[in-house]
């Protein structure tokens, strides 16, 4: 299926690794040219060059802090000094902190919501006047469950996603006339970089334990349906779809990326 990106420019936050970068490779391998956005230069580079020889698209690697409030202007310039026009965003910089609320500390409350509403915020501000010129855009805001089915201990993150689709479901009918389509994929249990830690240091004082264990262990936990933890490509498959073509009437719309594990359709 040709998803129709060829040509397309799209910006992904996050981009380093995880959905990010796998978002990324699937919008390259279909045409797309990608700018990759993250905080480490090392990791982005690899990135950037893993992107490259699997495609042998066009990968713009930026360096850059989403919490700064002058990153999105720059990430923006960046890319239209690069490839003259901009098609698509991904918001997906972010990181999980879940804690009893009690617990969040005033800090915690602003970094979280820095990075992750106003920092989609700011690029999506300047990211539509982009998308207008080109005749529209997609807009692909990357959440979680908890976003939709907050539980126990689960803040700021919780909140800050909730936000995340709120500002998706609004956005969706303040843009549809300009071609401008909205969408959100909230995520479940996904392979990431932060469960990669977490193995490592668990298996410091477990030794016998391998990836595979660890990861069905946490699908159990879970109660994953699917009984497995999703992999990376398979969000960044249905974040390229969305950001097609062919997802041309879709919008205002969560997808549940979790193996059937969320409470909620």
């Amino acid at each position: 299926m040709d998803l129709g990106l060829r040509d397309k420019v799209a910006i992904v936050t996050g981009g380093s690794d995880g959905i990010g970068k796998a978002a990324a490779l699937s919008m390259a391998q279909e045409g797309a040219s990608v700018v990759i956005v993250a905080r480490r230069p090392d990791v982005l580079e690899v990135a950037s060059q893993d992107i490259k020889a699997a495609t042998r698209g066009q990968v713009l690697p930026i360096s850059a802090d989403v919490t700064d409030p002058g990153s999105a202007r720059s990430i923006v310039e960046n890319t239209l000094n690069q490839f003259g026009r901009l098609d698509i965003l991904v918001n997906n910089a972010g990181t999980s902190m879940a804690k009893a609320f009690e617990s969040v500390s005033q800090d915690d409350w602003a970094f979280d919501f820095e990075l992750k509403v106003w920092g989609a915020v700011r690029l999506i501000q300047e990211s539509i006047p982009e998308m207008r010129k080109v005749g529209g855009g997609r807009i692909i805001n990357v959440t979680n469950l908890g976003g939709r089915t907050p539980g126990p201990s689960s803040m700021p993150t919780s909140i800050s996603r909730a936000a995340g689709i709120a500002i998706t479901k609004g956005l969706s009918k303040d843009l549809a006339k300009d071609n401008i389509l909205v969408s959100t994929v909230c995520i479940g249990l996904i392979k990431s970089g932060q469960h990669q830690k977490r193995f490592d240091a668990r298996v410091q004082s477990d030794p016998s334990l391998t990836i595979d264990d660890f990861y069905g262990r946490l699908a159990e936990g879970r109660d994953v349906p699917l009984g497995r933890v999703g992999e990376p490509e398979e969000a960044g498959d249905v974040i390229a779809f969305l950001a097609s073509e062919r997802a041309s009437y879709l919008t205002g719309i969560a997808v549940n990326l979790d193996g059937g594990a969320s409470a909620v359709v």
